[in-house]
């Protein structure tokens, strides 16, 4: 049984940082590819950053390059999503999702979300 399961959200002033975690079991991260992506309620889904499969490319999101970065602790089995430098466009529901592909929205399986909040 593959599980998926996001942590670290929470409320916080423009300029803080989060970090994300995504716990993963039944399956092997680094076999599938580790993704995060987020979600506003009447918007698009987008894709944050990505560590792709088979090669473990690392791609991020042009809008959260040099704030953002995506990481996977193989012996964890665990994928991070370091977040500085917040702004309230950031403000989402955060969830991570295997299979992703660079500037994709797509995933394989997905896990419970976390929810970011930033203030002004």
């Amino acid at each position: 049984h593959v599980q998926l399961q996001a942590s670290g959200g929470g409320l916080v002033q423009a300029g803080g940082s989060l970090r994300l975690s995504c716990v993963a079991s039944g399956i092997k991260l680094e076999h599938y590819g580790i993704g995060w992506f987020r979600q506003v309620p009447g918007k698009e889904r987008e894709g944050v950053a990505c560590i792709s499969r088979g090669d473990g490319k690392i791609s991020h999101e042009d809008s959260v390059k040099g704030r953002f970065s995506i990481s996977l602790d193989k012996d964890k089995n665990t994928a991070y999503l370091q977040m500085t430098d917040l702004k309230p466009g950031d403000t989402a529901e955060y969830f991570c999702g295997t299979d992703c592909r660079p500037s994709s929205t797509w995933y394989g399986r997905r896990g419970q979300g976390t929810l970011v909040t930033v203030s002004s």
